[in-house]
């Protein structure tokens, strides 16, 4: 079983060991979390879906709640993709990868994992994935 952090104020830093165990159990609630949270909105979507009538008697009234429908549907689709790389997260920090870039092995860095807990590469491999992407994009 993972361990728990010491106190519910810790934050991981880069002055201590990368991903040691704490920082590992930090990550993984903090992705549970975010899971979690994502799993309730979608709940409730389809909560709210399913008790809305559709049947609108104004034809302006309908156009809108179907641009709504479709805008909340196209939202939960973004966050189901979302909780996929939510999963493969928890299952890297399982393995022991998680927080190590994929393409260079190197430890992607504290801040932007906190900022981007599902992140897989550094910063500076990002950047390059993303000007190759341009490049390609461009010709």
């Amino acid at each position: 079983m993972a361990s728990k952090p010491q106190s519910p104020d810790y934050v991981p830093t880069d002055d201590e060991e990368f991903m040691n165990s704490m920082m590992q159990e930090f990550f993984r609630q903090r992705l549970s979390e975010w899971k979690n949270e994502l799993l309730r909105e979608s709940g409730q979507t389809l909560h709210n879906m399913q008790t809305s009538s559709g049947q609108e008697a104004d034809i302006g009234d309908r156009a809108s709640v179907e641009s709504e429908r479709a805008l909340e549907l196209r939202t939960r689709d973004r966050e189901r993709k979302l909780i996929s790389k939510i999963d493969d997260a928890l299952r890297r920090i399982e393995s022991g990868d998680y927080g190590y870039c994929e393409d260079t092995g190197e430890p992607i860095g504290v801040r932007r994992l906190i900022a981007r807990p599902i992140a897989t590469l550094s910063i500076e491999a990002q950047e390059r994935h993303e000007r190759m992407e341009k490049i390609h994009r461009d010709e």
